[in-house]
C-alpha cells in the first residue's frame, strides 16, 4: 500500500522542489523507479477511502444528526468529496444539511454543536446555495452580539460557553473561519483567532508543546510521573491548527504565532510516535495504553501530512513517519471497509474492543487519506503553481480565475490549501477555474497531468448557452443566477406572435442548477414550481440590456438576430455570438452587428462585446426598460452602472437589471420608456458592455438596495481584476 520509507521521503522531497523552490537541492536522487512505483499510489489511497466511506454510509452512526461525533466524519467525507470521482458523498453531505435544517447544534455556545457548520460551509462553498449558511450565521451573530467573557476554569459553570478543553479548537474555531471565507465577514475571522489564543494560554504547556485537555488534568500525573496529554486531544488541536492554517489570510499578522505553534506541536508528537506507527492514547506514558488507536493516529496522520506537503515540514524527517502511520491506519481497516481500533468516547478508555469503531475516527481516517492521496499524486510530479491575488477591499467569491497556457493536454486543478481537485475549463489555451479569494490576499492552486489522478470529480455545470429551435428559434443563456433569451427570425412570422425584438429577455432563478432545457420540455415556465419562473416581458422594448443607436433623442433597434454561433458551453463559461443584419441607424446610416456574449459561473453578469459595421462613429444606448410604478433607479456615468429595481411583480417578487459600462458611460438618458446608458463605438472596434439581472426570490438579493450594492461591486470589481500568475 505505497513505498518503501526511503523512496516515499525522495518523491515528496520532487513533489515539493516544484511547489516550493527551497527544496529544489532535494529532488536530484528521485529515479525513475520510485516515479513508476508511484503511479498506483493514488489509486489506492482513494480505494481505501472509498471502501471506508462506504462501510459508514451503509452502517450510519446512532448519535444525532448534528452531533460532534458526526460532524467529524463529516470532515472526512468532505476531503473525500475533493477528490473522488463519485458524486455519492457529497450527496449524502447535502441530505445530511437538509434534514439537519442548516442548523448547529441545540447548545448554542458550545463548540461541539458548532462543528457541523463547517460542512455546511463548505457545502457552500462548493454549491452557493445562500440557505446552507443563513442558520449558520443567524447563530454566529447572536454569539458575538451576546459574547461570552467568562472563565475557562472547567470546574465552574458555563465555562463550556467558552472554549475551555482542547477539543474545542477542532470544533468551533474552523466552523468561524469557513463562515468568515464564505462571507468576507471579518467578526467572525476576529472572533476565531482571538479566542484561539485565549484557551491557548490556558491550556497549552509551552515546556511539552502539548495541550491539557482541561484545567482539571493540571495537575495530574500518569503512572510513571509524567504529565497527562491525552492523544485524540492534541490530535483534535493538530486538526485544528491544520483547518485554521487553510483557510487564515498569509498576511494575517497572528499566521506566524499560529504556525509556529504548528511546528512546536509536530515536532513533538512526532517523537511521540510508536514503533507499529500509531501513537497510544495517553501520549507520555504509553506503556500505560498499549492498545492500538485510529482516532487520535488518524488526526496525527492528517496534520503531519498536511504540513509536509505544504512544505512547513521538513519532508526528510517527517515524510517516512507520516507514510508509516498511514500503513498502519490501512493495517486496522477490515476487509469490509470498517475501521477498527477506535478509542471510545469516555474518560482514558486503557483497555477497550479492538474491533470498536466511531464515525469520528473514520472523519480522521479520511482526512488523512485525502493528504496522503496529495501526497502520492505530488509523488515524481512537477505540478505549475497558479497564483491568485486579490488586491481589492471585498471578498472575490465565487469568480473565475484565467490562466493562459500553452496547447496540449488539459490539466487538472488542486487547491493547493486542501487538496480539493477543483471544476476546471479550457477555452482555447486559457483554463478557467473558480476561485474564492479574500479580501487583500492570495490563494495557490496547483495544475497537475489529468494522467496522475486516477480519478476527478465530476464537474458541475453551471452555466449553458443553446439556440431553441423548437420554440421560435430563441436562443436563451444562463448562469447557476439567473437566465436570459433573446428572440430569433421565426417569431416574427409566427401568426400568434409576429415580434420583432432584440431585446434581452429575462428568466429569474432561485436554483443553481441549470433550468433552460427543463422549462423549454415542459413548456411551463410562466409559473414557478419552485425554481423560478419567465414573468418579465420585454416586447419590441430593450427589456434588459439590449442595445440601440442612439440618435437625434431618438432609439433605432436592430430586427431579431439571424445567425447563432456557440462557441463554448460550460461548464463554468458558456460564450456564444448573435449576428443582427444591418437596419437604419439613423441620419441616412445603415449598420449590423455582431455580439459575443459571454456568461460566467457564480455571476448575475453576462459580458457582451459588440462589433457594428459602418463608417462613423455611434453612440450606443445599453437599455433597461422602466415599468410603471414605484421602481428604483441609480445610475453612476463616471463609473458607467446603471441600476434598476422594478416594482414589485405581485406574489412572484421583483426584477433588479443592470448595465454596467467598464470604461464609463458618456452620458445617462432616457427615451421611449427606456432609460439609457450611453457610450461611443467606433466601427469594427469592440464596444464592451455587461448585463444583468437578480430576483427578490433567489436568496441573494432582498431588496433594492442589496442589488444596487451588487451591481456598484461588480463594477467596482471590473477596474481590479485578480491578478494571476503561473510558474514556469
Amino acid at each position: 500500500m505505497g513505498h518503501h520509507p526511503v523512496l516515499l521521503r525522495a518523491a515528496v522531497l520532487a513533489a515539493l522542489s516544484v511547489m516550493l523552490p527551497s527544496y529544489a537541492a532535494h529532488a536530484a536522487g528521485v529515479t525513475s523507479a520510485t516515479q513508476q512505483a508511484s503511479a498506483e499510489a493514488p489509486k489506492a489511497v482513494l480505494s481505501v477511502m472509498e471502501r471506508v466511506a462506504d462501510w459508514q454510509l451503509a452502517n450510519a452512526s446512532k448519535h444525532r444528526p448534528n452531533d460532534w461525533t458526526q460532524a467529524v466524519g463529516y470532515n472526512g467525507m468532505m476531503a473525500l468529496v475533493g477528490i473522488s470521482g463519485d458524486r455519492k458523498y457529497r450527496d449524502a453531505m447535502v441530505q445530511m444539511g437538509e434534514k439537519n435544517g442548516w442548523k448547529l447544534g441545540p447548545n448554542h455556545y458550545h463548540a461541539d454543536d458548532h462543528i457541523v457548520g463547517q460542512t455546511y460551509a463548505e457545502l457552500y462553498l462548493d454549491l452557493r446555495e445562500p440557505k446552507m449558511i443563513a442558520p449558520m450565521r443567524a447563530h454566529m451573530d447572536d454569539i458575538l452580539v451576546n459574547r461570552r467573557n467568562g472563565t475557562l476554569d472547567f470546574t465552574v459553570k458555563g465555562n463550556q460557553d467558552r472554549w475551555s478543553w482542547c477539543d474545542a479548537l477542532y470544533m468551533g474555531p474552523p466552523s468561524w473561519l469557513r463562515l468568515w471565507a464564505s462571507t468576507g465577514d471579518q467578526r467572525y475571522l476576529d472572533f476565531a483567532v482571538s479566542e484561539w489564543w485565549v484557551t491557548s494560554d490556558y491550556l497549552y504547556d509551552k515546556e511539552e508543546h502539548l495541550y491539557y485537555r482541561d484545567s482539571t488534568y493540571f495537575a495530574k500525573r500518569e503512572a510513571n510521573g509524567k504529565k497527562v496529554f491525552w492523544s485524540r486531544g492534541n490530535g483534535w488541536v493538530m486538526g485544528g491548527l491544520v483547518r485554521m492554517l487553510q483557510y487564515l489570510p498569509g498576511k494575517h499578522p497572528e499566521r506566524a504565532r499560529f504556525e509556529q505553534q504548528y511546528r512546536e506541536m509536530a515536532e513533538k508528537i512526532l517523537s511521540l510516535q510508536q514503533d507499529d506507527g500509531l501513537w497510544r492514547a495517553s501520549l507520555l506514558d504509553p506503556a500505560s495504553y498499549p492498545m492500538k488507536e485510529s482516532s487520535g493516529s488518524g488526526l496525527y496522520t492528517y496534520a503531519l501530512a498536511w504540513g509536509v506537503n505544504q512544505g512547513m515540514l521538513d519532508a526528510k524527517r517527517y515524510g517516512p513517519a507520516v507514510h508509516k502511520a498511514w500503513q498502519a491506519l490501512v493495517a486496522n481497516v477490515n476487509a469490509d471497509g470498517k475501521l477498527t481500533h477506535v478509542q471510545p468516547i469516555g474518560a482514558a478508555p486503557k483497555i477497550f474492543d479492538n474491533e470498536l469503531t466511531e464515525v469520528y475516527g473514520v472523519g480522521a481516517f479520511l482526512l488523512a487519506g485525502s493528504e496522503m492521496y496529495r501526497m502520492a499524486v505530488l509523488d515524481g510530479a512537477k505540478p505549475r503553481v497558479v497564483t491568485v491575488r486579490n488586491d481589492s477591499d471585498v471578498l472575490r467569491g465565487d469568480e473565475l480565475a484565467e490562466v493562459a497556457l500553452g496547447r496540449g493536454a488539459k490539466p487538472v486543478v488542486m487547491d493547493a490549501s486542501t487538496s480539493a481537485v477543483l471544476t476546471s475549463q479550457q477555452i482555447g489555451s486559457n483554463l478557467l477555474f473558480s476561485v474564492n479569494v479574500p479580501a487583500h490576499d492570495s490563494r495557490r492552486y496547483l495544475l497537475l497531468p489529468s494522467n496522475r489522478l486516477p480519478a476527478v470529480p465530476p464537474p458541475d455545470v453551471k452555466t449553458h448557452a443553446r439556440f431553441v429551435p423548437e420554440r421560435l428559434d430563441d436562443f436563451a443563456w444562463e448562469s447557476d443566477r439567473i437566465a436570459h433569451r433573446v428572440y430569433g427570425p421565426a417569431i416574427i412570422k409566427d401568426p400568434k406572435e409576429q415580434l420583432v425584438s432584440s431585446g434581452v429577455d429575462v428568466w429569474v432563478k432561485r436554483v443553481r442548477y441549470p433550468v433552460v432545457d427543463k422549462w423549454y420540455r415542459s413548456g411551463d415556465y410562466h409559473k414557478d414550481n419552485g425554481e423560478g419562473l419567465d414573468y418579465y416581458k420585454v416586447g419590441p422594448a430593450r427589456g434588459c440590456g439590449g442595445t440601440t443607436i442612439y440618435a437625434d433623442g431618438k432609439l433605432h433597434n436592430s430586427s431579431n438576430f439571424t445567425g447563432w454561433k456557440v462557441l463554448a458551453d460550460g461548464p463554468l463559461r458558456s460564450v456564444f455570438e448573435l449576428r443582427f443584419a444591418g437596419w437604419d441607424a439613423g441620419q441616412g446610416r445603415q449598420v449590423s452587428e455582431v455580439k459575443r456574449f459571454s456568461i460566467d459561473a457564480g455571476s448575475n453578469m453576462t459580458r457582451v462585446e459588440s462589433r457594428f459595421t459602418g463608417k462613423a462613429p455611434l453612440t450606443v444606448g445599453v437599455g433597461i426598460v422602466k415599468r410603471d410604478g414605484d421602481g428604483s433607479y441609480a445610475s453612476d456615468a463616471a463609473q458607467g452602472w446603471s441600476s434598476y429595481w422594478e416594482p414589485a411583480h405581485g406574489e412572484d417578487g421583483s426584477t433588479g437589471c443592470a448595465v454596467i459600462l467598464p470604461s464609463g458611460a458618456s452620458g445617462i438618458a432616457e427615451a421611449e420608456g427606456q432609460q439609457l446608458t450611453l457610450g461611443n463605438a467606433q466601427p469594427g472596434k469592440p464596444f464592451v458592455y455587461y448585463l444583468g439581472a437578480g430576483w427578490s426570490k433567489s436568496g441573494d438579493f432582498a431588496d433594492g438596495a442589496a442589488w444596487q450594492t451588487y451591481v456598484r461591486s461588480y463594477a467596482q470589481r471590473l477596474q481590479q481584476p485578480l491578478k494571476v500568475s503561473i510558474s514556469k
